[in-house]
């Protein structure tokens, strides 16, 4: 009898995929990292938002007509990989597992930050030891269960939010709550105007607003683990522009209509100071359960999509063929093990220094976010030039006004990288990422370019 070798298993549905891609992009930047934004732009962050999304959404389309063509293990690192060359598939790989890390490491901290609320004499890397091997054992499941446990995480944060939108517009139009001040809509024109620091506001706070996006070209990853990715892909991603208005637009929308957004985030979070002003006496320990469970979604999404890319990447010949072990229920269980084994830094950071973790963590993230996202642009750009007009005039989910759409967002996230050099707080950001991607180029050439599998010219990708 024929033994089958174990493979990656099609265990993930519509509803799983959009809610994993929830549970990387809507982190605790949304419901504590939003004030800095505010205070750079003031009340035109909103239009930040709608920009920045816009330019997610292209990305996204791009990625969607190159998954649905072929829903591959290594997504945009293959594609990258194909049709940029191997150098271009290994980069873009090994720093998108890099963003996945660094975001990983700052979530587990602030799990242990949060935990600290109820149980402030146990020490902090004990948490963070304990949500890694919890996170690592979940991960280790058949990858249905993992994304019910996504979907039900993700959901709690979802609900959350639309409950302070709701809050907040009862606050704003029927008055309810107290101690608010000054709330109502013109809170968005005066305090120095819709604009107070004009267009240079706006573009400075281009580099936390795309930060806050990061993630959510994990959807690409789990084509290769959808059922009827032609369908459940488009669906998902097709969603994005409807989420960032409800999740990010709104959201801000009501903050800054209850409070000044000059007073924003000076008197703790927001979202507390709402349920409080509704006389819920538990708001706190409301707002910290939902952060708890917005952490754990986000390191379950970011593990999973970091162990698929190294998966990926070892198929390629770019990372240890260890990492192509797959147990019998589908899982590449290797490559969980490796980011658990890499998470175990925040333990002994957290244990050594828990006050000092990770000063330029958002930056560095928002440089390799802004990279693999190039990356995909760049990738689909290609894809499209070698296909003749008939293939071309069969893509099943084409991204809409081709090419100006595309060539547009590739000059706004070159845009965006510069404003990282430009303001001085995520120029060092800057630096380590191009020394990162400088640190990658001599590791390929040193040891990894022999190894490597080179893409045949009109080779599709399985």
């Amino acid at each position: 009898m024929q033994q089958h070798k174990p493979q990656l298993l099609r265990g993930l549905n519509a509803r799983h995929i959009r809610f994993i891609a929830l549970g990387s992009a809507i982190g605790t930047g949304l419901f504590y990292g939003s004030a800095a934004a505010i205070q750079i732009a003031g009340p035109a962050v909103l239009l930040a938002y709608l920009i920045g999304g816009a330019a997610v959404f292209i990305v996204m389309r791009a990625l969607g007509e190159m998954a649905v063509r072929d829903p591959v293990s290594g997504s945009f690192s293959s594609y990258a990989w194909r049709y940029l060359g191997p150098l271009a598939g290994f980069i873009t790989g090994w720093t998108y597992t890099f963003e996945m890390i660094i975001v990983c490491l700052a979530d587990v901290t602030a799990f242990g930050i949060y935990m600290g609320l109820w149980y402030p004499d146990v020490p902090r890397w004990i948490w963070v030891m304990s949500i890694i091997c919890f996170i690592g054992a979940m991960n280790l499941c058949h990858v249905r269960i993992f994304g019910e446990m996504e979907f039900w995480l993700s959901l709690i944060k979802v609900a959350a939010i639309i409950a302070m939108i709701i809050a907040g517009a009862g606050i704003i139009f029927l008055g309810f709550g107290h101690h608010f001040p000054a709330t109502g809509l013109q809170n968005l024109w005066v305090n120095g105007g819709f604009m107070p620091s004009g267009w240079t506001g706006v573009i400075a706070s281009l580099g936390i607003v795309m930060f806050a996006f990061g993630g959510i070209e994990i959807i690409g990853i789990t084509a290769a683990e959808a059922k009827n990715p032609e369908k459940v892909i488009p669906r998902a991603i097709n969603t994005i522009p409807l989420r960032i208005v409800l999740f990010y637009v709104c959201t801000l929308l009501v903050l800054m209509a209850i409070f000044p957004w000059n007073q924003i985030g000076q008197q703790g979070s927001p979202f507390v100071l709402i349920f409080s002003g509704l006389g819920i006496p538990a708001a706190a320990n409301i707002l910290n359960i939902i952060v708890i469970s917005a952490t754990i979604s986000a390191i379950n999404s970011d593990i999973f999509g970091a162990g698929r890319m190294m998966y990926g990447l070892s198929k390629e010949g770019m990372a240890p063929r260890s990492f192509q072990r797959i147990a019998g229920n589908g899982v590449p269980w290797m490559t969980v093990l490796v980011m658990g084994a890499a998470l175990l830094a925040a333990v002994v950071l957290n244990y050594i220094m828990p006050e000092k973790v990770f000063v330029l963590i958002a930056s560095l993230a928002a440089f390799a976010t802004l990279w693999v996202w190039l990356m995909i642009l760049l990738s689909h750009f290609a894809m499209r030039r070698g296909l003749t007009s008939q293939a071309r005039a069969q893509i099943a989910f084409p991204v809409p006004f081709w090419p100006l759409a595309p060539l547009l967002t590739l000059l706004f996230l070159g845009l965006v990288i510069v404003v990282l050099g430009a303001v001085q707080e995520t120029r060092m950001a800057l630096i380590a990422g191009v020394a990162w991607l400088g640190l990658l180029t001599l590791v390929w050439y040193a040891w990894v370019r022999k190894s490597a599998r080179q893409p045949a010219i009109g080779q599709e990708m399985s």
